[in-house]
């Protein structure tokens, strides 16, 4: 049987992208299908990149406004212009989501608009506004990626009750927000608009922030977010939110006491997590299988029950990352091209992009506790690095897991200004199998903040330097 294309992938973010041009790389004629009018998906477009984008500008306006005088510099009360804001955060993203454009071009790569549905494992119906046509691959990649859970009884009109898209766009700054959710997601667009002058208060029905971080880490972090002038409703929980006069009346519960009280506020963020997007790919017509919360079951190939179809990304099992969708994708195709390629899930590094910054990989305290794993603990202070101290960025700190027997790292956490980069020598070696022990022992340049990873692991065995 002749095909159209020998794998066609459905979705262009983060995963999707990246698994057509490495396909491309590989030899396949490919085609990826976006039902979006720009490349990149949810990451590039509203998600990812323009949320840098705001947290970076945000960071910077606050800086100026408190901590110029710290280094001598006099200046003015600085003003905010959004619209400028606004501006270079779309330039940024039209960049990037041009710049797919051309590696696509570059690797020869079909690219079609369109919503997709499948008629059989090897025929999809592709719809858009202008036409409908049928195609056919040996192969389909399903990477569509995820979109904001809906709350009972919360209508979203994205400009006085928002998600994470609309926080995005904003025409001006509301006195007030509150945010549903308190996640990543939640923690850094509340971030960036109370930099910008807005009273944020978070919800959270649980009694701490951020439930997959080590609770150690997060205890630490909500405490800083408080100094920042964020404020938590933590055990409580939103049951309704109603536009009234060009305000948003909320009404909260409490968990333990069931308690309600009704509050007011400008504009309300809805942040609760995400959900995959898989509707109108015609899965139950077809027979894919789906988990309880809707997710696609694949194996450890990303293979589907159906032989010759694959998913990736937020469509299936894991933490929604652009980066774990990337490798992924890369994986996925691989492997359908006879490599052996795996993906170590215990090597993906997950970050809040606030300031401090959070970043992590590997297993928390807690979980290791809960598997009855025997482990040891290095820390370092960031106040006692030098570097840190002359960028006035010395809060937080280092924290590293290695196994009581063979001094593996079984995970690290990290609360500090660019934590998210730090991080990436502990995930290196995680995925080489190294040790605290191995680090310790490597050179790092000084002074850098890179030392306090040094030091943390020095520090698991109680012969850190510096404290």
């Amino acid at each position: 049987m002749s095909f159209d294309f020998d794998i066609i992938i459905v979705g262009s973010g983060p995963g999707g992208y990246v698994a057509s041009i490495r396909a491309a790389q590989l030899g396949m004629k490919v085609a990826c299908i976006e039902k979006e009018s720009s490349l990149g998906g949810t990451c590039l477009n509203v998600g990812c990149i323009p949320s840098k984008a705001l947290l970076n500008s945000s960071e910077k306006f606050i800086e100026f406004k408190n901590n110029g005088a710290e280094h001598g510099i006099k200046v003015g009360k600085p003003e905010l212009d959004l619209s400028k804001l606004m501006q270079r955060k779309e330039k940024i993203v039209k960049q990037l989501t041009n710049g797919i454009g051309f590696l696509f071009k570059k690797n020869k790569i079909t690219h079609l608009t369109g919503t997709v549905s499948f008629l059989d494992k090897q025929n999809i119906i592709i719809k858009s506004s202008k036409e409908e046509k049928k195609l056919t691959a040996k192969y389909f990649i399903i990477a569509t990626g995820s979109s904001s859970m809906d709350i009972q009884n919360v209508i979203v009109d994205e400009e006085k009750i928002i998600t994470s898209t609309g926080a995005l766009s904003l025409s001006k700054v509301p006195k007030t927000m509150l945010v549903i959710g308190g996640g990543y997601i939640g923690l850094e667009m509340g971030s960036v608009w109370s930099r910008l002058g807005t009273k944020v208060t978070i919800v959270e029905t649980l009694d701490h922030i951020v439930p997959t971080m080590d609770r150690e880490i997060a205890l630490q972090f909500m405490k800083s977010l408080e100094k920042q002038g964020l404020e938590f409703k933590l055990s409580q929980k939103v049951i309704s939110a109603k536009i009234k006069s060009n305000k948003v009346e909320v009404e909260i519960e409490s968990i333990k006491d069931k308690k309600q009280i009704k509050e007011k506020y400008g504009v309300v963020l809805v942040a609760v997590g995400r959900k995959p997007n898989i509707d109108n790919l015609n899965l139950d017509t077809i027979g894919l299988k789906l988990n309880e919360k809707k997710s696609i079951i694949v194996n450890k190939e990303f293979k589907t029950n159906i032989q010759n179809i694959y998913a990736i990304g937020d469509v299936v099992s894991g933490p929604m990352l652009a980066h774990k969708a990337e490798e992924e994708g890369t994986a996925c195709v691989e492997i359908i091209n006879g490599q052996k390629t795996i993906v170590n899930y215990d090597a993906i590094p997950a970050i809040v992009y606030t300031n401090p910054e959070v970043a992590s990989v590997g297993k928390t305290e807690e979980q290791l506790k809960n598997l009855k794993i025997e482990y040891k603990v290095g820390k370092f202070p960031f106040m006692a690095n030098g570097r840190a101290l002359t960028t006035s960025m010395s809060e937080g700190f280092v924290k590293i897991l290695a196994d009581k027997k063979t001094d593996s790292i079984l995970g690290a956490h990290i609360i500090g200004y660019d934590a998210g980069q730090l991080i990436a020598e502990i995930v290196t070696t995680i995925e080489f199998g190294g040790s605290s022990e191995d680090i310790a022992r490597i050179c790092h340049a000084h002074p850098t903040t890179s030392e306090a990873i040094k030091e943390a692991a020095l520090n698991v065995d109680g012969r850190s330097i510096h404290i």
